[in-house]
Parts: structure tokens; C-alpha cells; sequence
């Protein structure tokens, strides 16, 4: 799917700009293009500023308790400081991107846990049902900490995966950091997951 995709979007990049010496690109795709050397040799790899990368993101704010939409937000909102959701434990963000399309993930929602107190993350993952212990062995080694857990269950209906996950158990995670922050991590968490499991899968 990850690599399908990624030769797609960069094939895409070069074809838009066939004379162009240099293509500019976000730290996980310039990673991961870099790795399976896709870019010529005469073409320069610029890497793009991160805090742009979600500037087109479809974000709601909704209540937990009857899902409905409080209102649809800016990207200027994702300037909150990420306890945000601290503060309003009744609401949960619905997040969509096309920079979700590339990795395989349906939509993001957001919330603090009303029990623990983490910061909450649930995901559709589009991978088969064969790569459930792979996903499943690399969530137990990416996700640090005694206290972390996950939820991992493969929807028969949409054909995806149900990932739920606490970000404080993700390297990187900071409790002082933006939203805008957590999504970037968020991102490149699954990236990077989706991106092993596939490894695998062709080894």
C-alpha cells in the first residue's frame, strides 16, 4: 500500500516538473524516497517545512457523547496547546487529510481518555488481515513505557484495521507540544509503522 502509493507520488512530483533540478518534499517521503534512491542523481531533495504539512486537514471538533460536530475548525486551531483536550474532556477531534490517503489511513480521531488521562488516538489502518501480528509486534516495540497499551481490532465490514493507541507512549511525545505537533507525530508514527510492516511483508 506505503510503497505503492509512495511511487505514485513521487513519479507524480517528477512528471510536474520534468526540468526541475529539485523537488521538495516533507522529512518522512524524502526518508523514505532516499532509502529506495527513486530520485535521479541530478535532482535535489529540498525538505519542506513540517509545520506546513497539514495546512489543507479537515478538522472537527465533536462531543464525545453524541459524536455530533460542535463546529469546523481552521488550521490556525491546531495552534492549541495540545491540553486543549485536558480542558475539554467532552470533545474529541475528527481529523482528515490527503497526507492520510498516502499512508493508508481512513481518518484520525483525537481525545483524552476519560480513565487515564492519556491522549488518545484512533486510526482506520487499510491493511489486509494477514499483517495482524505484525502490527501487533511492532506496536508492542514502538510503543514505550509500562503503561502502554493498544487496542487492535480488524473491522470484517470496512476491511480495516481499528487502531487505538495513547500518543504519550510514542517517542517524541511532550506534554507542552501543540496540536499541530501531536498530528505531525501522530503521522509519522503510522508512516513509520505502516512502512515496517511492509518491510516485512517483502522480506
Amino acid at each position: 500500500m506505503l510503497h505503492k502509493q509512495m511511487e505514485k507520488y513521487i513519479s507524480t512530483e517528477l512528471m510536474n516538473k520534468p526540468t526541475a533540478e529539485k523537488v521538495e518534499l516533507y522529512q518522512e517521503e524524502k526518508e523514505y524516497i532516499e532509502k529506495y534512491e527513486w530520485i535521479p542523481n541530478d535532482v535535489t531533495i529540498i525538505e519542506k517545512d513540517p509545520t506546513t504539512r497539514f495546512l489543507e486537514a479537515y478538522i472537527e471538533r465533536c462531543e464525545k457523547e453524541t459524536e455530533g460536530t460542535i463546529s469546523t475548525e481552521l488550521f490556525v486551531f491546531l495552534e492549541h496547546p495540545i491540553d486543549y483536550l485536558q480542558k475539554h474532556k467532552n470533545e474529541f477531534l475528527y481529523f482528515e487529510s490527503n497526507w492520510l490517503d498516502l499512508i493508508g489511513v481512513d481518518a484520525i480521531s483525537f481525545e483524552v481518555n476519560d480513565v487515564f488521562g492519556t491522549y488518545d488516538v484512533m486510526a482506520g489502518l487499510k491493511l489486509q488481515k494477514k499483517f495482524g501480528t505484525s502490527l501487533k509486534e511492532n506496536l508492542r516495540t514502538n510503543l514505550h513505557g509500562d503503561e502502554a497499551k493498544f487496542e487492535l481490532i480488524f473491522n470484517q465490514n470496512d476491511g480495516l484495521w481499528d487502531l487505538n493507541f495513547a500518543l504519550n507512549y510514542v517517542n517524541g511525545f511532550k506534554e507542552e507540544m501543540s496540536l499541530e505537533e501531536a498530528f505531525r507525530l501522530i503521522y509519522r508514527f503510522l508512516f513509520k509503522l505502516v512502512e515496517r510492516i511492509e518491510e516485512e511483508a517483502r522480506a
